[in-house]
């Protein structure tokens, strides 16, 4: 039993440690990427559509002995709007149909890890179901900024609907 248990835990720390990079042609060799820079090698930049290189800019500050985000103007301007936002789905339930759900700049590539940083991560509730799929959507919704946010997270798209694939 412990033989089975340690193979297991080498697999599942050789999957979450390789990097997204490593499965990717163009992708740099050395040194990783940021989420926003690996996600410019698979998503192109829309307009209308608010950037992963936008979303990164957001920096951890010590305000009082607490670690609090720091929004850039530009991500401040775009708190309580209703934004789009292009990435690759995280479902939170097991259901081909999601209503709670992550968007990432990036897809996920361990079923056990997080794709990205919280800068690369967007919270994503809607009213109507999305259906699962693997490839890249555009999610229009009312974007709040979240600077203390209990599960770590920095940005929530509420109201949000998927944007059909003929407006994109």
């Amino acid at each position: 039993m412990r033989h089975y248990t340690f193979s297991a835990f080498i697999l599942l720390s050789t999957c979450c440690s390789l990097p997204a990079a490593a499965f990717t042609a163009g992708a740099p060799a050395t040194g990783l990427p940021n989420a926003a820079e690996y996600s410019s090698t698979l998503l192109p930049e829309l307009a209308g559509v608010v950037s992963w290189k936008a979303l990164a800019q957001v920096e951890a500050v010590n305000r009082g002995g607490k670690m609090v985000p720091e929004f850039s103007r530009e991500i401040l301007g775009l708190d309580k709007q209703v934004v789009r936002i292009y990435g690759f789905m995280l479902p939170l339930e097991m259901t081909d149909q999601q209503k709670h759900f992550l968007i990432s700049a990036v897809p996920a590539s361990c079923p056990f890890c997080m794709p990205a940083g919280p800068e690369s991560i967007v919270e994503v509730m809607t009213s109507k179901a999305v259906k699962f799929g693997i490839e890249p959507i555009i999610m229009a919704g009312k974007l709040s900024l979240l600077k203390d946010d209990q599960s770590g997270m920095l940005y929530r798209l509420t109201d949000a609907e998927l944007v059909p694939a003929s407006v994109k």
